[in-house]
């Protein structure tokens, strides 16, 4: 059977995975920013938003080069799922801007605080891991990376549980409660994302080490 002798694979793919993650950082950060000064709430929405969707719009071209792509750097269902979950933890970042601004929430407390800090120290190891792909000699580093990442998410999990049992205790305000639950719920999952990727990151890692 004739192979060809050299085949080149794609590495459009690192530099998508890359402006997602730093796309992803952008969103983190912008979202800390809302809930530490809580001014301008309308306009730090809206650039979270617009942040969201430009994530959009690299997930698309990943998928669209995974259509067109022959040989790929790492297994096809890794880089979809990598793709998703990267775009997940700015879907999830923006809901919960957008939960405190439609709700009108008054300002945010320390919980929320805390679970925007994880988000931002979650995304930027998620960011210092992705370039780490290009390399196999760094697979190592991306082990490491995702270690800290789980342990943030530990971190986020309790701070969660810890601000929802805060909630029902001192919020008499249903409506409050409400909204609260729905805000924490998605902070907490943007972690739970920034998880996701790193697991798929080590999965490529163990595969391909």
């Amino acid at each position: 059977m004739f192979k060809l002798p050299f085949m080149p694979r794609e590495v459009k793919f690192f530099e998508l995975f890359e402006g997602s993650a730093q796309n992803m950082v952008k969103a983190a950060q912008k979202l800390k920013e809302l809930v530490y000064t809580w001014e301008d709430v309308g306009g730090k929405v809206s650039e979270i938003t617009a942040l969201e969707h430009a994530g959009d719009v690299i997930t698309h071209q990943i998928f669209a080069q995974l259509h067109r792509t022959f040989v790929t750097p790492f297994d096809r269902e890794d880089i979809a799922q990598l793709a998703h979950s990267l775009d997940d933890v700015v879907d999830f970042i923006q809901a919960a801007a957008d939960a405190m601004f439609l709700y009108k929430v008054d300002r945010p407390g320390q919980s929320a605080r805390e679970l925007a800090d994880a988000i931002v120290q979650s995304a930027t190891e998620v960011e210092r891991a992705m370039p780490q792909l290009r390399r196999h000699a760094e697979f190592k580093k991306i082990l490491e990376l995702c270690v800290e990442i789980n342990r943030l998410e530990n971190v986020a999990d309790q701070v969660f549980r810890s601000a929802m049992g805060e909630l029902f205790a001192d919020t008499t305000d249903l409506a409050e409660v409400i909204k609260w639950r729905e805000i924490y719920e998605h902070m907490e999952s943007a972690t739970d994302r920034c998880e996701d990727v790193a697991n798929v990151l080590e999965g490529v890692a163990l595969k391909h080490a």
